[in-house]
């Protein structure tokens, strides 16, 4: 039998183009109206960034990988403690920004795993959604700020 790995994935498409679909991802001053509340800075190749969710009273350290313009994100985070990969896919289409989030990487043992991808495949998919209200219709669901309201639960690393 063949190792399978679960991986999270979330895709969408975003009725805009490109360069602002893009730009939204690597500029916090964009990012934080759907996504995280602080950032130290863009998103750059090389680059550390911290980014926070001050609701939840966490922060997580961010290492840019690769940065291709309008292309490709990819980065290193330590959601859970332990270093995991996101990559963003970005496609340009006739009718805008077809965007694909992948997360991979996670340890621990199968059901923590599988509970893992689980979780990132909601989170990112809250992510995009919140991606096309802001740049679609200028709307601001707090999607992320509102999804545990009584508080972010405890992982376990």
């Amino acid at each position: 039998m063949e190792n399978f790995a679960p991986a999270a994935k979330a895709e969408m498409l975003i009725r805009r183009p490109v360069a602002q679909v893009f730009e939204a991802f690597v500029d916090p001053a964009i990012t934080t109206r759907f996504w995280f509340s602080d950032s130290n800075g863009r998103l750059e190749t090389g680059k550390q960034v911290i980014w926070t969710w001050k609701r939840y009273n966490f922060s997580v350290q961010v290492h840019a990988k690769a940065i291709e313009p309008n292309k490709r994100i990819l980065l290193d985070w330590s959601i859970t403690g332990i270093p995991t990969s996101v990559e963003w896919k970005f496609q340009e289409r006739p009718e805008g920004t077809f965007v694909s989030i992948s997360n991979w990487g996670f340890h621990g043992d199968a059901q923590k795993v599988a509970n893992e991808a689980i979780d990132s495949t909601e989170g990112f998919t809250l992510v995009l959604a919140g991606l096309k209200a802001l740049l679609e219709h200028d709307i601001a669901l707090n999607l992320i700020a509102d999804r545990f309201p009584d508080g972010r639960p405890a992982r376990t690393k």
